[in-house]
């Protein structure tokens, strides 16, 4: 079969329920309309919500309501512009209007910002009353979160100020890193050829059976990388200042606060799920180390962490990876799956590889009126899958909340991947369930510690090199080493002795987009991965009395604070050993490895 149908050729979403093309009329004039909604919001509220005594209940509400209502046309257009945007970065017409959204929504935002403000100008006793009321139960939850930023809020005109800069300071250097990875190319040859891979394309192949082809590519990787080395680091140390600044504006005491306010966790757990993490990491070496001895490799390189294991998997076109999606999710509830199976049926799905696309995976799931989209990469292999899976997860959870109304809609990071790696355990049972041949079961067991280290310590470790370098930032610039011996001294505790860190892995920080565009997200892939393992089993003990409780997790949206929503399955986050009880299922995964692997037998890898 060709690489075109392995790469999905063709599988393009379509944006049509959003706008109709760039240049579309409708894109202007929903613009004009939210405009002028938003002066009348601000003839109709300024000054009556920071009253004396607060304002009356039904006066709360119907400016909570009007808000909802703008906020919701607001997210369909900057939803077009980013989705557009995403899909091809080359695109001129696509970056121009991009620009052209940011500007007009920070323009609008501005217009209504005095209303956030004045809730949190409101003394704490009147805003209690109103919080309380039974006319607002429905945003007890929305305007009890927002207030705890108003410790950090600043006047209006500086609110405003800072708004309008964000479009030439964090959000352009956003889009300059993104538009200069998605240009590059990285020369490889294979196959008798010199072929130039795009960025998704070459980090594939580090799942490759051939050693000799990962280790070019991932030479290549970072040998391109490092001719960006001015470019990138410039990028990141603008960034991490311009977060600092902000952080000592807002009066933040650190640089993880303001990702924990929005995430609804304190640092005190948060640290204590990391430190659990890290005291497991022995869990990830023992892998290593049996991976080893199963490739015949008296140590792992760098570029053998992914490498297949036992029976090559085979090659998996799109249409296999939605089939195998579908059943599983059907398996585990037949709702699930029909809110799934709707984003192949009306192509909500862009998995074509192409030139300028956006690298890695997203769902997109802009408000409770509008469907989510997904993004990925299918390059063909049959961790494509997983990925699928679990941006069909982020997909289902969208749908499934589009109950709640616009301000109750989101989840914080914390429970956002709960659905997202739910489903990939789904898909990875029904992958074993369904598989005889034990050289196969071994390779997807295999992987599926992968993931789970790419997901759990991996992204501790991309937690602590944040906190390192943010620490670092404080006694001066970056330079391209400094950055680079941060990301290898956070690395190495990880790796320990079972692996060999390359020479070119000192760049390993450079491309990846999280840094970038949402900093300290990565402890969330923590949380969620763990909190999953733990939820999984339940479901496993339970069987079918656990999918209700679970949809209705789903269901629920961003309505309530992630420790409520979750005390009806009995989670307590704030317990080491509620996260320990995730390593204790890792380590039961590399036991069976470790079993399996005594009935199989390999022939020695070629170095």
């Amino acid at each position: 079969m060709s690489r075109q149908t392995y790469n999905a050729v063709g599988v393009r979403w379509d944006l049509g329920d959003l706008f109709a093309a760039p240049d579309d009329p409708a894109i202007g004039a929903s613009l004009k309309s939210c405009r002028a909604r938003a002066e009348a919001f601000a003839g109709r509220y300024r000054g009556t919500i920071n009253a004396p005594r607060g304002p009356a209940p039904e006066h709360l509400l119907a400016a909570i309501l009007e808000m909802e209502m703008l906020q919701g046309e607001l997210e369909r257009v900057g939803a077009y512009a980013g989705l557009l945007y995403a899909a091809d970065t080359t695109r001129p017409e696509s970056r121009d209007l991009r620009e052209r959204i940011e500007l007009a929504l920070t323009e609008i935002g501005n217009l209504v910002l005095f209303f956030e403000l004045e809730w949190l100008g409101l003394a704490d006793e009147a805003a209690d009353r109103l919080i309380r009321h039974p006319a607002l139960e429905g945003y007890r939850h929305f305007l009890h979160q927002t207030r705890r930023m108003r410790p950090h809020t600043l006047s209006e005109p500086e609110e405003q100020l800072l708004s309008e800069r964000d479009n030439t300071g964090p959000r352009a250097f956003g889009r300059l890193f993104t538009e200069l990875t998605t240009s590059l190319t990285f020369p490889l040859e294979r196959d008798g050829s010199l072929q130039r891979l795009t960025l998704s394309e070459i980090l594939a192949l580090s799942h490759e059976a051939d050693r000799s082809l990962r280790r070019r590519a991932h030479e290549a990787l970072f040998a391109v990388l490092s001719k960006q080395e001015t470019v990138l680091t410039f990028v990141y140390d603008t960034l991490v200042q311009d977060h600092l600044t902000i952080d000592r504006l807002r009066r933040f005491p650190t640089p993880m606060t303001s990702r924990h306010v929005a995430n609804e966790i304190d640092a005190e757990a948060v640290e204590r799920m990391l430190a659990v993490t890290e005291a497991n990491y022995g869990i990830a070496q023992r892998f290593f180390q049996v991976k080893a001895r199963l490739l015949g490799l008296p140590k792992l390189e760098l570029y053998d962490q992914y490498a297949p294991v036992g029976q090559e998997l085979p090659r998996c076109t799109y249409e296999r990876g939605r089939d195998l999606v579908l059943a599983a999710f059907g398996a585990f509830s037949p709702d699930v799956a029909a809110a799934a199976r709707q984003f192949f049926e009306r192509r909500w799905i862009d998995a074509e590889l192409r030139p300028g696309k956006q690298d890695g995976a997203f769902c997109a799931s802009p408000a409770p009126h509008l469907h989510p989209y997904v993004l990925y990469n299918h390059t063909g292999n049959l961790r494509d899958v997983m990925t699928l899976a679990h941006e069909l997860g982020h997909g289902v959870h969208g749908w499934l909340a589009r109950k709640q109304t616009m301000f109750n809609y989101d989840t914080p990071l914390t429970t956002a991947e709960t659905a997202s790696v739910f489903g990939e355990f789904l898909v990875f049972d029904h992958l074993l369930e369904t598989e005889t041949d034990p050289r196969v079961k071994l390779a997807l067991l295999c992987g599926k510690i992968e993931d789970a280290c790419a997901t759990v310590f991996r992204q501790a470790v991309l937690t602590r090199f944040e906190q390192a370098a943010f620490a670092r930032r404080t006694e001066g610039r970056f330079s391209p080493e400094t950055v680079s011996t941060l990301w290898l001294e956070a690395n190495r505790p990880y790796y320990g002795e079972a692996v060999d860190l390359s020479d070119g892995y000192r760049w390993g920080w450079s491309y990846i987009p999280h840094f970038i565009h949402s900093r300290f997200y990565c402890y969330s892939y923590v949380f969620g991965e763990l909190l999953v393992l733990s939820l999984y089993r339940r479901y496993k003990e339970e069987g079918p009395t656990f999918v209700p409780k679970y949809v209705q997790l789903l269901t629920a949206g961003g309505s309530d604070a992630p420790e409520a929503l979750l005390r009806p399955l009995d989670v307590n986050f704030r317990d080491p050993v509620f996260w320990q009880k995730g390593f204790d299922e890792i380590r039961a995964l590399v036991e069976r490895v470790e079993a399996l692997a005594v009935e199989v037998e390999f022939p020695r890898a070629c170095a």
